[in-house]
């Protein structure tokens, strides 16, 4: 039996389940040459172009580059660099809408060019059949090429995982997708330099075993290739059926090889390593050349578009100025502009939208040329996209559960061997757009499973803090321990104990000795001692009968004030009898009288308390005999004025109309008067005797000026009294 070598030599294809045939619109694109692009205004760099991880920005704003000077930098295979597609200055970095089906934004550097187009140094490997495959890996990395096929993955990172793997190097010219015709020009164009791309290619690799695959229409670019490939090169050309998909990594593997890549696997767990043609042509540019992977071939195509074809554009090239440079009038009714052909692309949700090294393709289709399928129906269960699938799974089942969010039932399905052609949706005659959900889901698992792998990580970092954590505590134990026991050893080897045991026997012996024996006190502490516990019993016996204090006086205040509350008492009761007792007019006169012989007796009281007063004040006082006649004065002026208030009060009062508020009122006077009179009476008793060594003062002055005092209080309130009769009177 033939090996799989032998059958690829003697011609043999293979196919492989489902595929359909639409309509190509390749002519619309590849009749003219590749043409420069040009400089646009500005350029738009986004960090991530590849699938990886984002490089390390090296540069900031308002610097000046060079064309093919890195602007970022990794050093992990996954991690390609984006390089200044011409020199000028860097004016922003920031958030930029990207080339991506979501729609979002990511970091971006812009670029303004100085239409200079001045290059940095290169570093070229003219002599690449001389260089160590790793070395040459390593600047295919640097130089940033990544796969221009569109899945973008790092070609450093495929070389590498290739190396002593693969036996069959296929150089993937199919170019499937209708209207897209890059690879096809630049097979046309660039035929020598993609075969070196080629040769670099195997010389890395060192495969048994290299296939062109290329469909059969693109006959012009099968005899370019052919015309530029010798013998000992061991370089197949081989064109495959026209068929969609058939530029599909796994599905060209199973045509060229007969070998199917299994599921969720790459082709290089079968031996096959692939590379897209645009790759080959940039390898070549990188390695010989020196130029990093700052522009590629896109396609303009539409009917849309007044002039198409195939431009080389610097990567940051906003899609505004290709659309503006090359005749773009938009429909009119339904104006769309798509990345890729119509069966992967998707459509941009604005032009200002930077080309790419996933760009391959800028597709402007008119309403007509491309139908919008708007209205989705319900799913009639035909099949027709199961037999078109050629990963051979079941889009009905993967749609029902992509729409339900049932997202484990989709894994189920091998949702991820999907490889998005559109050929499932392209036969529906319900116009559901499956691929859409397909992406959705893919999408929404991806971040699930990055969600645990986080948790995970974050787990696995706390058991190994913990662990790290637990080991120290144990080498800190294990260190304690060790350095007690040398030091037991050294003790033991010198004939000593170990210190710290005898100082806590010593401890121990101490305490144990403090608790046993009563401490030994000193004659003249314990005569101090026994001293002061005779003064504490003394004091706490005199403090029983002789400290005590004397509260006589505040025992005499409370009766005061408890036979004060007993008289108030009968006083409102009495009041209240005669207020209901009387008549109208006799109240009348029953309250004015009782409140005029309140006032008058008030006023004497008062004026007799102040007179006594006033005369111990003037006979104990040891002030100078004018303050004495001073104080006497006040008196009387303060007796006059309470005399006035009385009168006034008096006659205030008995306008009154209401007889029970005028009983009230003449009833409180009487009881403040008495009590006016018997607080005068308790502090003339509570009044401390003058003290005997009290100096004299001239006894005559302060005689006179106390007779003087009491003769003007009592005229004072003898006045009072007669105006108080009068008033009764009247």
């Amino acid at each position: 039996m033939l090996s799989i070598i032998e059958q690829i030599k003697q011609g043999k294809l293979w196919d492989f389940h489902g595929g359909i045939h639409p309509a190509e619109n390749k002519d619309l694109s590849n009749k003219s040459p590749i043409v420069n692009a040009g400089i646009p205004q500005e350029l738009v760099l986004p960090l991530k172009q590849h699938i990886g991880s984002k490089g390390d920005i090296i540069v900031a704003v308002g610097d000046k580059v060079q064309k093919g000077q890195p602007l970022t930098q990794g050093d992990i295979a996954m991690c390609v660099p984006v390089h200044a597609p011409t020199s000028g200055t860097i004016t922003a970095i920031e958030q930029r809408t990207t080339a991506h089906p979501s729609g979002l934004s990511d970091l971006c550097i812009v670029i303004v060019p100085d239409q200079q187009d001045t290059w940095c140094d290169k570093t070229t490997y003219a002599d690449y059949e001389d260089r160590d495959p790793a070395e040459l890996i390593d600047a295919i990395r640097l130089n940033g090429i990544a796969g221009l096929g569109g899945a973008g993955f790092p070609t450093a990172r495929k070389l590498q995982g290739g190396l002593g793997n693969v036996d069959i190097l296929i150089i993937n010219a199919a170019e499937c997708e209708p209207y897209i015709t890059a690879d096809d020009r630049l097979m046309r164009d660039y035929a020598e330099e993609v075969i070196e791309g080629v040769r670099i290619l195997r010389h890395i690799i060192s495969p048994k075993l290299t296939i062109i695959g290329i469909e059969d229409n693109k006959p012009e670019a099968i005899k370019a290739l052919e015309q530029h490939v010798k013998e000992d090169d061991n370089i197949l050309i081989r064109v495959v059926p026209t068929k969609y998909p058939s530029g599909s990594s796994k599905q060209l593997v199973k045509i060229l090889t007969g070998r199917e890549v299994p599921s969720q696997s790459r082709s290089t767990s079968v031996g096959v390593i692939m590379q897209n043609v645009g790759t080959a042509f940039a390898i070549k540019r990188a390695i010989i050349d020196g130029e990093p992977l700052i522009e590629r071939v896109v396609t303009l195509t539409g009917e849309a578009f007044k002039e198409r074809g195939n431009v080389f554009a610097m990567l940051g090239t906003p899609i505004a100025y290709l659309l503006d440079k090359f005749g773009y009038k938009a429909d009119k009714k339904h104006p769309r502009v798509i990345i890729g052909g119509s069966l992967m692309g998707f459509t941009l949700p604005h032009s200002n939208v930077p080309i790419t090294k996933m760009t391959n393709c800028i597709l402007a289709p008119k309403r007509k040329e491309l139908p919008l399928h708007t209205y989705e129906m319900a799913c009639i269960r035909c099949s027709a996209c199961a037999d078109v699938c050629p990963s051979s799974l079941l889009p009905q089942q993967l749609q029902w559960y992509a729409k339900d969010q049932n997202y484990e039932k989709c894994e189920e399905y091998n949702l991820q061997d999907c490889i998005e052609c559109g050929a499932c949706a392209y036969v529906c005659p319900s116009e559901i757009p499956l691929v859409q959900y397909y992406r959705q889901a893919k999408a929404e698992i991806w971040a699930r499973s990055q969600d645990e792998i986080n948790a995970e990580r974050a787990r696995q970092r706390f058991e190994a803090k913990q662990a790290r954590i637990d080991r120290d505590k144990a080498e800190r134990e294990n260190r304690f321990k060790k350095a007690a026991e040398t030091r037991r050893e050294e003790m033991a080897k010198t004939g000593g104990d170990d210190a710290v045991a005898a100082a806590i026997a010593r401890v121990k012996a101490k305490q144990a000795a403090a608790q046993s024996e009563k401490p030994e006190v000193k004659p003249a502490v314990a005569a101090a001692i026994a001293a002061a516990k005779a003064k504490q019993a003394a004091s706490a016996q005199g403090a029983t009968s002789e400290t005590l204090p004397d509260n006589s006086e505040m025992a005499k205040l409370r009766e005061e004030r408890k036979r004060q509350a007993r008289e108030r008492k009968a006083e409102k009761e009495a009041v209240e009898s005669t207020v209901s007792a009387s008549s109208n007019d006799s109240k009348k006169d029953a309250v004015a009288a009782a409140i005029a012989r309140a006032k008058a007796k008030k006023a004497q009281q008062a004026s007799e308390q102040k007179a006594p007063v006033a005369d111990s004040v003037v006979e104990n006082a040891e002030v100078d005999p004018k303050k004495a006649a001073i104080a006497a004065v006040v008196a009387r002026a303060k007796a006059k004025k309470e005399t006035q208030q009385a009168q006034s009060e008096t006659t205030s009062e008995t306008e009154a109309v209401d007889p029970k508020k005028a009983a009230v009122a003449a009833a409180v006077a009487r009881a403040k008067a008495r009590k006016a009179a018997q607080q005068a009476e308790v502090q003339s008793e509570v009044t401390p005797e003058p003290a005997a060594e009290t100096e004299a003062v001239d006894p005559k002055k302060a005689t006179v000026a106390a007779a003087i005092a009491r003769a003007k209080a009592r005229k004072a309130a003898q006045q009072a009294a007669k105006e108080q009769q009068n008033i009764e009177e009247d």
